[in-house]
């Protein structure tokens, strides 16, 4: 790779008037990394960054929790990424209907894909279209602000008892912003129609449900802890499910992360009173269970009243490798809203190859393959993928750094073995013709300066009310503000 940006340096000086142009699609934690990259090792490149939302930043601003502002402080370095002479944002500008891939891959040189996951995984059982059963996706969105997201509108008033399936960090998140004292969410930047609705919400029991036992729980021990520590919870986990076998032994000793895990659980159900005390919200963490069908309500027809849930047991290879299998035996668990928190999955766009089985555009190291063959020789030229959409819905936003440094040595490769239109010395317009397109298809992108208005406003907005921001949550309105 080194020795790969010593010929590009090289090799622009020579090539200023006829810069790399490169476009990545999403402007999300793995294509402001990929933008970041691609500056530092292409010296003469363009970087211009697309997003079909008038906002930057992903996840970072529609996915991490309201009460964890620690995480989004990577946004100012996202901000001087975009800041840099030599990198643009377009907001507002939706691949497929603003621009096709074909489009943008005759415009630019590199086009790289990054925009993630903004689908859901189905269970595929009886029941799944109730009301009242939803994504977990849909309620970060709907908390966050997210425009697709304001109008989900969740019940929280007719019912006492949500069950969330699945137990990683996406599934404790939900649960603790259902749970979480409203007091302590006001100070945060959760959209403010969700924190009414919390407030006002009459959910005091949430069921976290997994496959699989608590050493195979999918969360970190962060999460754990700060949901174990929610003030005047009263928390509990069946004994019985925390019996370790020596499979289990061998898996905790392999991982520390798990080890840790296993630890709070069994310390959370040890110290636990046995029954929880009058007006105390509950957290029950069920093991070994997997959902067999949604149940109908008798009185409210079309809406969800509980899970029917077949108990499992683990069956598999050594540690890591253990899987749940059903045992036969059934039993239902009674709740108004159940929240789905078993993986997103990304949308596919026409022209591009696509993985549906694992969520994925087929690649290699980045590149995108012309089919699923896996043949290294048919890639597509020009064409890459980073983040979500390149290795699936999985690890935490510095994962996207390596991701993005594994897409960018790639594209630094193939631009050396000349397989790059830029390394023949043909032209592309890049961003002007980008921006000509636009302006013939009467599509108003969003700049980067236009996105700091929104960010003023929203602080200003927020000040009035002791909180950091009070987003936008509209399209009308966010495009209203930008202009």
């Amino acid at each position: 790779m080194y020795k790969a940006r010593a010929w590009l340096s090289r090799s622009f000086t020579a090539l200023s008037s006829n810069p790399l142009r490169v476009c990545v699609v999403g402007s999300g934690p793995a294509g402001f990394y990929t933008a970041e990259k691609t500056l530092k090792a292409h010296q003469e490149a363009q970087v211009d960054i697309i997003d079909r939302l008038p906002t930057p930043f992903g996840l970072v601003r529609s996915g991490v929790a309201p009460d964890h502002p620690e995480t989004k402080i990577v946004i100012n370095q996202f901000s001087r990424v975009v800041q840099h002479e030599r990198c643009s944002f377009f907001g507002n500008v939706t691949l497929g209907s603003s621009v096709s891939l074909s489009e943008l891959r005759q415009l630019y040189h590199v086009v790289v894909l990054a925009y993630g996951a903004e689908s859901d995984r189905a269970l595929g059982i009886p029941g799944e279209d109730l009301i009242g059963v939803h994504s977990a996706r849909e309620f970060v969105w709907w908390y966050n602000g997210h425009p697709d997201g304001k109008n989900l509108s969740p019940d929280l008033k007719s019912t006492d008892t949500a069950v969330i399936l699945g137990q990683g960090n996406v599934a404790l998140d939900v649960a603790r912003i259902l749970l979480r004292p409203t007091e302590e969410l006001a100070r945060t930047d959760i959209a403010s129609y969700a924190l009414t609705a919390l407030e006002e919400s009459s959910i005091r029991k949430v069921y976290l449900v997994g496959r699989r036992g608590p050493v195979q729980a999918a969360c970190t021990a962060k999460e754990l802890r700060e949901i174990l520590g929610i003030k005047n919870l009263y928390v509990h986990i069946r004994e019985d499910d925390l019996i370790k076998s020596p499979t289990d032994e061998e898996e905790m000793k392999n991982s520390r992360i798990q080890r840790r895990v296993y630890e709070l659980l069994s310390k959370a159900a040890a110290s636990a009173s046995s029954q929880p005390m009058a007006g105390q919200r509950e957290l029950h963490f069920v093991f070994f269970r997997k959902p067999d069908s949604f149940l109908e309500s008798n009185e409210r027809s079309g809406h969800v009243s509980g899970v029917h849930f077949e108990k499992t047991a683990l069956k598999g290879g050594g540690p890591g490798k253990q899987y749940a299998v059903g045992t036969g035996e059934f039993e239902d668990l009674d709740c108004g809203m159940v929240l789905k928190s078993i993986g997103y999955k990304s949308v596919p766009v026409n022209g591009l190859p696509f993985d549906n089985h694992k969520g994925i555009v087929p690649n290699i190291r980045g590149r995108v393959l012309k089919n699923m063959s896996e043949d290294s020789s048919q890639v597509e030229n020009g064409l890459y993928v980073c983040g979500w959409l390149k290795r699936g819905p999985t690890g935490i936003i510095a994962t996207n750094l390596y991701c993005a440094e594994e897409t960018v040595a790639s594209i630094s490769e193939d631009l050396e073995q000349g397989v790059l239109a830029s390394s023949s010395g043909l032209p592309k317009p890049g961003r002007e013709g980008l921006l000509q397109l636009l302006d013939n298809r009467n599509v108003r992108p969003v700049p980067f300066s236009a996105w700091e208005k929104i960010d003023s406003e929203e602080k200003r907005l927020g000040s009035l009310w002791n909180k950091p921001k009070e987003k936008l949550t509209t399209y009308e309105d966010l495009l209203k503000v930008a202009t």
